[in-house]
């Protein structure tokens, strides 16, 4: 069955497999039609960077998976585009997002991830129930002419789709938004590993490293080359979005299977580029989901979640074996990526180059960059 995707059509599994086949055998790869200059200052303008920021605030974002939020009262408070804001699952079952922020002084009424059944601010112990309301004002004497009605938390829209929960800061989340969202999880895979961490590099920088396989021998010639294919790659663009799939070499075992049975599953990493931050890696043992969130023009912060792939017909996957393929995943490239984005960072402002070149093997890139200009030159 093919995943339909308004007019775009992404292949399954078995169409996968013949075209990556005919890729090994004819060594070919997935080709563009263009090639992209994109201009160098636009990873250290902090003009640009503010156009950029404003932009994620205008879009539904992936903010975290559902899984991330199992209970009534379970809630995630982070930065999203530079606001600090709060997600929240209701004692109703319905995920709410606010700014993160008292109605008295500003103070932040919820830090990291927790449960609660209220928010009570820190600073002087304004309490909020999970809808937002103000419930509760310590002397409230003292504050005539405070309506509580008045001084809930600013929410700002947010709504689930295929396990992830969406935020938009400005303007609200209509179902048409997220009809073009596939469904990436399933309620039984569990969260088993979430974190950050902080690159000094642009946002895009970063983002780019996931979207070609082109570098594969040259950067990963000793960690993920010995296991994957060099500049062997499935590019799918639907709208702003892109599916890479890279290929293990162990993917040569199907061969052997008739093509009505063959199933990819294991066999190759899939990344869904969700425009403009977010990435989903289905992997082996688990699947990731990362946001990028950008500082500034030349800092960047990865929000990781980790869940568990869902059990075979064969095999259940433990956490134990979740890990260890996460594990891998950083030993076989991602910090190679990360390490080869922050050096790029670092001459970006030498003067050696006035712009960087996406060619036909940068498929997704140059289809995340003609996007985010328009989106851009479009406001």
């Amino acid at each position: 069955m093919k995943e339909t995707l308004d007019k775009t059509v992404l292949l399954n599994d078995q169409e996968v497999i013949e075209r990556i086949f005919s890729h090994i055998d004819n060594n070919t790869t997935d080709l563009g039609e263009t090639v992209w200059r994109e201009p160098v200052e636009n990873y250290q303008s902090q003009e640009r960077f503010d156009a950029e920021i404003a932009l994620l605030k205008r879009l539904a974002v992936p903010y975290c998976p559902s899984v991330a939020l199992p209970d009534r009262g379970s809630y995630i408070a982070r930065k999203a585009a530079g606001t600090p804001l709060v997600v929240v699952r209701g004692l109703d079952g319905i995920v709410r997002a606010f700014i993160n922020a008292c109605r008295h002084r500003g103070m932040q009424v919820a830090k990291g991830s927790g449960c609660s059944r209220s928010f009570v601010c820190p600073y002087h112990a304004w309490t909020y129930n999970l809808e937002g309301n103000l419930k509760s004002i310590p002397g409230q004497e003292g504050f005539p002419g405070v309506n509580p009605d008045e001084h809930g938390l600013v929410e700002v829209s947010a709504r689930e789709k295929g396990g992830i929960v969406y935020v938009m800061q400005e303007g609200r989340i209509t179902e048409e938004m997220l009809d073009d969202k596939l469904d990436y999880f399933t309620p039984e895979q569990a969260l088993f590993e979430q974190g950050d961490l902080t690159d000094e590099a642009n946002w895009k920088l970063l983002t780019e490293t996931l979207m070609e396989g082109y570098h594969i021998k040259s950067l990963h010639k000793e960690t993920f080359y010995p296991y994957g294919l060099d500049n062997v790659t499935l590019v799918e663009n639907f709208g702003p979005n892109s599916r890479v799939i890279f290929p293990f070499r162990r993917i040569e075992k199907l061969r052997q299977i008739a093509p009505e049975k063959r199933c990819v599953d294991g066999l190759v990493t899939s990344v869904y580029l969700l425009f403009p931050n977010v990435s989903v890696a289905v992997l082996s043992k688990h699947t990731s989901l990362v946001i990028l969130e950008p500082l500034s023009p030349t800092r960047s912060k990865w929000v990781v979640y980790r869940m568990i792939n869902k059990d075979s017909e064969c095999h259940t996957i433990t956490v134990d074996e979740a890990m260890r393929d996460a594990l891998f995943v950083n030993e076989s490239g991602q910090d190679e990526d990360r390490d080869a984005a922050c050096a790029i960072q670092e001459s970006a402002g030498s003067g050696a180059n006035s712009h960087f070149t996406f060619g036909y093997f940068e498929k997704a890139i140059v289809n995340f960059h003609q996007h985010l200009s328009h989106h851009l030159d479009s406001k």
